[in-house]
């Protein structure tokens, strides 16, 4: 059978069906495509996909296991690496990594390991069996703070070595930015609560609605003051406090942070209003400043929302937009309105409310710190937007809560917390990872800290050598 060069395409909703709901919109290989798609893998030895992976799977079994049909032993390899498989496969940039150095690529389209990764993972849903089992209990209490992708990896990989682990979340729903910050079209919650329903089978205790740093401290944790006391913390908070533009008129009613405009959506289902208390308000004309992952799931949450019009703002051109070159894509066949090489400059409003967003044209200059070009403003070339809403999507930083109560844990220029490679932090006891170390990074690479720092704790609570 000769190679196919290009990869089976993944089914989706049609753009105009999708627009009017919150459905997920690729719809996954059914078996027949991901027979197809795997026969293209060339199970190359040594394999470079491995080593893109950051969680190290090994993408070559696994996908020679499901070209042989033997499903469960396929979700089975996968899972020995990566304790969140449906959800990589529909958030994760493999084309940024593993599928970025198939062997496949250099010649035809890679192979879509992403995609069967999500196939397999659907089909344990449908039809396999979770190996919840853990090892015998063994000495040692952790408590992990922040249910994300790091939080809910450490919490899988310590309590299968049989060490006792309770994740502390402050929201009423366990999955940190999984739940709150992406919409169900690209990632549906009942996703993510089936992980976080086998973590509880495993025996990992949950408790929502539990703000660590106000309720009690991380020093509290370890030393059992108005708390059981833990014999290590692994922080799992994330980045979840948005950056502002700082300027004229961003106090405006309308304007709204992308991080408070999906939380109201995803976590708060104010899409569902008034089926769910919480209700967001949109115009008819919405403008989304940025040009990542986030700013195009607002822009395509306003539509689906009622916008008439919704319109991504972005200093630079298309090809510099940090969001993934799908989202892009799904963003245009649904009508989204790009105005690239614009910048805002202020905004406008009567009686409170914004009106207007002023903008300034740009041209590319020489390249900046980033290795982008940058973006230089044109003299004279202000012009206004007509808005009803704007969604501030210009990215986050960790929240300064932990850091600033708890003694000796310290931190960056931006508020990322200080870690080794490992994990520990300056505080003993304490492993950090994720989006609070990292700064605003993706799913796999949140979670390859959070096996790391797991298996980092578990050798220092059996050892107990000294604090490096």
């Amino acid at each position: 059978m000769s190679l196919k060069e290009e990869s089976v395409p993944m089914p989706q909703q049609d753009p105009s069906d999708r627009v009017e709901n919150f459905d997920e919109v690729p719809l996954g290989y059914v078996r027949e495509a991901a027979l197809e798609e795997a026969e293209r893998c060339l199970q190359c030895d040594p394999a470079p996909c491995i080593e893109g992976c950051p969680v190290g799977i090994d993408i070559p079994k696994f996908i020679d296991q499901l070209k042989r049909e033997d499903f469960q032993g396929s979700i089975n390899t996968i899972k020995e690496s990566n304790n969140l498989p449906a959800v990589c496969g529909r958030v994760c940039p493999q084309e940024e990594q593993c599928q970025e150095v198939c062997t496949l690529g250099e010649s035809f389209e890679p192979v879509s390991i992403g995609r069967l990764e999500r196939f397999a993972a659907d089909w344990e849903r449908d039809h396999g069996s979770v190996d919840n089992a853990v090892e015998a209990s063994r000495e040692g209490k952790i408590a992990i703070v922040g249910s994300g992708p790091a939080g809910l990896t450490a919490a899988s990989d310590l309590r299968k070595l049989g060490y006792e682990v309770t994740v502390f979340e402050q929201f009423h729903q366990s999955g940190g930015v999984l739940v709150y910050g992406i919409p169900e079209f690209r990632l549906p919650n009942e996703v993510v609560e089936r992980e976080v329903d086998n973590l509880r089978e495993m025996g990992v205790e949950i408790e929502p609605n539990t703000v660590v740093g106000r309720l009690f401290t991380v020093d509290d944790l370890l030393e059992g003051d108005r708390v059981d006391k833990y014999d290590a913390v692994f922080l799992g908070t994330g980045a979840g406090l948005p950056y502002f533009l700082d300027l004229p008129g961003e106090n405006l009613n309308g304007i709204y942070s992308a991080n408070e405009f999906l939380t109201r959506v995803n976590l708060m289902r104010a899409f569902k209003f008034p089926e769910y208390d919480t209700p967001v308000k949109v115009g008819k004309r919405v403008a989304t400043i940025g040009g990542g992952n986030v700013a195009m799931d607002s822009a395509r949450t306003a539509l689906r929302l009622g916008a008439d019009s919704s319109i991504v703002i972005y200093r630079r051109s298309e090809a510099q937009m940090p969001a993934r070159d799908e989202e892009i894509q799904h963003a245009r066949e649904e009508g989204i309105d790009f105005r690239l090489l614009r910048n805002p400059t202020r905004f406008k409003g009567d009686n409170g409310r914004v009106e207007k967003v002023e903008c300034v044209k740009m041209e590319l200059g020489e390249p900046d710190e980033s290795g982008r070009p940058r973006p230089i403003p044109k003299e004279g070339s202000e012009f206004d937007i007509p808005v009803d809403n704007v969604i501030i999507a210009i990215g986050n930083s960790p929240h300064p809560l932990i850091p600033r109560t708890t003694d000796g844990l310290e931190t960056r220029d931006r508020g990322t917390i200080k870690a080794n490679a490992s994990g520990r932090t300056t505080r003993e006891g304490v492993w950090a990872g994720g989006d609070i170390v990292t700064g605003a990074a993706t799913v796999i690479r949140a979670m390859g800290a959070g096996k790391t720092a797991a298996a980092d704790i578990h050798g220092w609570l059996s050892s107990q050598d000294g604090w490096k």
